[in-house]
């Protein structure tokens, strides 16, 4: 039986954070009225007094502070009033007496640790309504300065930072290295449960002062437990053989079209693979085409690297050592009845990932929807669809995850090399499939879909080596209860599961979405274009409110900024459009367009060097217009067959100019029209997309996707802030 966890009183509390470079005040502990009175004359009034102890947790609740006692009166008053306010169950209590300390703004800081990711370093806005405002950020330690400069800008209430009320803006540098004292205290001190210090009070000149403190000791044996399947070794050439095998074989094959053995041969064979394919069933009945055998050990051996898995749980393990013998390396286990299916499945899951170690099998699932490689024309899944090819490496623990992303990439264009559904994702984990894509290639992005999280750390350290070489997006779904072990304080209180790991991929460079279409535009956009240099993006318009909206969802983004125009770029643009031009960023062409307006104004935008970004808007309206004529019942006379012929070819002029353009100056030029769903058959649509960019519904959704882009490049280094 462990004993339970206590609590520091604050003095001690603000002892030991002090000790880590927190700054504290000056201040005196004592026992009597007398002491206290002698206490607040040393310190200098007005002073501030608390009731403290080691079972007082949360005294402004209780009514265990008094503020600015400016005489010997008050002072006497409150000491007595105090020490009278003292339960039985608050043990060996004192008076804490110190500086009244002043300020318009308060912050809370503290240290949580998260029972998957470990010790983590909190940052939000605090006093009372700390946990309703909840506007906080997490990041795990340790911290580096930078690190822990990076937090401090992730903050929301950037405004209450800066100079405020005429008070000086925050002091980041020093509370930066308040920060990163915490991250230390969490990794030397790990007998530290949590650490609060609400408020920090912000001095009038800028200095953040821990004016309370409380620090909560680990109750011994409460630590988190291992994750239960410990990590195995992934097998030399495992992920090639899974996702470029010279053979597949089909375990299970069915006849019946409605059967998982059939409809991932099936696909295997629609989809143009050219390596050898086999097949197992007991009856040996020929399917699609295909003479199947009773079992894996009668083929030929060194002919197939994968097996797709569809026979019984119950089957499999015979099977892994039959796939063994005859060379295969990987196996993907569409089967069900494992993990999922309660802790007579986990068992049997447990043995299968040991018996796939002892063979060097890299074993994919159990109850997964298969995988997909665009390389090797590869469909090897029981769910459609087959993607155009491309440079997106998706892995998921959702299998219907899979198919949305496969979806969004036929609708768009913007292809897949890889594809994998994790399934229960007994031996290999999505965070092993993200490191694979960062060293693939075939793979310039990676996209994750992830709900559970058994082993924050083991996936955080694969995170952060993918993401140093490569943009890793993720999706995280469903909310677990992960978090508040720290009863006693606001720290643990505030630590959701979605603030804990938006920290955790924040650290380490992994760009995190809220949702499905996002995480793939945002993938598609980094398949697509170059990182920009900077964050100053020029917005090119045919129309005004297109322009407007747009110069909206940048000024809502954190980093990225409309670019303001110099006076070299305004008179070479004046040259090309009327002087109703807007005269400013965006730049709005007002009607004013002529047969290469467009071309050349993009062409000066991209090209100057203080514009590191473009989004172009308005594409696709002279193809609307070439459909209206088209359809309006006197096509192809009275000249209408050549002014369509013209619109349409004017949009695809401009789509391949924008992808031209980019490409030469290497810097993103993302088009955006609302005709990209309303209307996917557009010409200019289909020309963006043939130009292997995507075209985004809307500029606001366009400037998401950059921000990702300006965010990643920053990380990296390579751009400027």
């Amino acid at each position: 039986m462990t004993s339970p966890g206590r609590t520091l009183s604050e003095a001690d509390s603000k002892e030991l954070v002090r000790a880590f470079g927190v700054v504290v005040p000056d201040e005196v502990v004592v026992v009597d009225v007398e002491a206290a009175i002698n206490a607040s004359n040393s310190i200098g009034l007005p002073v501030v007094m608390k009731l403290v102890g080691d079972a007082i947790a949360h005294k402004s609740e209780r009514g265990l502070v008094r503020l600015n006692l400016g005489d010997s009166d008050s002072v006497r008053g409150a000491a007595e009033d105090l020490l009278a306010a003292a339960r039985p169950e608050d043990g060996p209590v004192a008076l804490l007496v110190a500086p009244m300390i002043r300020g318009n703004r308060e912050l809370i800081a503290g240290v949580f640790r998260d029972p998957s990711f470990g010790p983590m370093v909190m940052l939000g806005l605090g006093g009372v309504l700390a946990e309703a405002i909840g506007d906080v950020v997490f990041r795990p330690a340790p911290l580096d300065i930078d690190g822990a400069l990076r937090q401090i800008d992730a903050l929301g209430s950037q405004a209450l930072l800066r100079p405020f009320r005429g008070e000086a803006a925050v002091d980041r540098q020093l509370l930066a290295e308040a920060l990163v004292g915490l991250g230390r205290l969490a990794l030397e001190r790990p007998d530290v449960a949590s650490v609060d210090l609400n408020p920090l009070i912000v001095t009038p000149d800028g200095r953040p002062i821990a004016v309370d403190a409380l620090v909560e000791i680990e109750s011994p044996g409460t630590e988190p437990a291992a994750p239960e399947n410990p990590p195995v070794r992934i097998p030399a050439g495992g992920f090639d053989a899974l996702f470029d095998p010279a053979g597949v074989i089909v375990t299970g094959a069915s006849t019946h079209p409605g059967k998982f053995g059939f409809v991932a041969l099936h696909n295997i064979l629609a989809s143009g693979y050219a390596g050898r394919v086999a097949a197992t069933n007991l009856g040996r009945e020929s399917v699609l085409g295909i003479d199947t055998v009773a079992s894996v050990g009668e083929l030929e051996s060194d002919q197939f690297d994968l097996a797709v898995v569809c026979t019984p749980a119950g089957a499999n393990p015979e099977l892994l050592r039959e796939c063994a013998r005859i060379g295969v390396r990987a196996a993907f286990l569409t089967s069900a009845g494992y993990g999922e299916a309660g802790e007579e499945g986990a068992h049997a899951q447990r043995e299968l990932v040991d018996l796939a170690d002892e063979l060097g099998i890299l074993l994919a699932g159990p109850n997964g929807q298969g995988v997909v490689s665009t390389p090797a024309a590869l469909c090897a899944q029981i769910v459609a669809p087959m993607p155009p090819g491309g440079s997106i490496g998706v892995a998921s623990q959702s299998g219907n995850l899979v198919s949305t992303f496969l979806n969004l990439a036929r609708s768009t264009g913007v292809g897949v090399s890889r594809a994998v559904s994790a399934g229960n994702a007994a031996s290999v984990g999505v965070g092993d499939y993200l490191e694979y894509f960062s060293t693939d290639p075939e793979t310039i992005v990676g996209l994750a879909y992830l709900e559970g999280i058994p082993d924050g750390r083991a996936l955080m350290a694969s995170l952060r080596r993918a993401a140093s070489v490569k943009p890793m997006v993720v999706l995280k779904g469903g909310a677990t209860e992960g978090g508040a072990r720290a009863a006693a304080s606001h720290t643990g209180a505030l630590a959701a599961d979605h603030r804990v790991f938006a920290g955790v991929a924040d650290s380490i460079g992994v760009t995190r979405v809220e949702t499905a279409h996002e995480a793939f535009e945002v993938a598609a956009t980094f398949a697509t274009q170059p990182l920009p240099r900077g964050p100053r993006v020029a917005v090119l318009t045919t129309a005004g409110g297109w322009g407007v909206l747009t110069a909206d969802a940048l000024a809502q983004d954190p980093d990225l900024e409309l670019a303001e125009l110099p006076a070299d770029l305004m008179a070479a643009i004046d040259e090309r459009l009327p002087a109703r031009w807007s005269r400013n960023n965006p730049v709005d062409c007002a009607g004013g367009e002529t047969r290469d307006t467009i071309p050349e104004v993009l062409e000066l935008l991209v090209a100057h060097d203080a514009v590191d970004a473009v989004v172009y808007l308005g594409i696709g309206i002279q193809s609307n217009q070439a459909r209206l004529m088209r359809e309006g019942g006197f096509h192809p006379d009275h000249g209408l067959e050549r002014i369509v012929d013209y619109h349409e070819r004017q949009d695809r002029r401009f789509a391949d100019e924008a992808a031209r353009l980019g490409s030469l100056h290497d810097k993103p030029v993302l088009v955006a029209t609302e005709l990209a769903t309303a209307d996917p058959t557009n010409p200019a649509v289909r020309a963006v997309i043939d130009s292997g960019r995507l075209c985004y519904p809307g500029g606001d959704r366009a400037v998401r996707a950059l921000g990702h882009l300006y965010r990643y490049s920053r990380f990296r280094g390579s751009a400027r802030r």
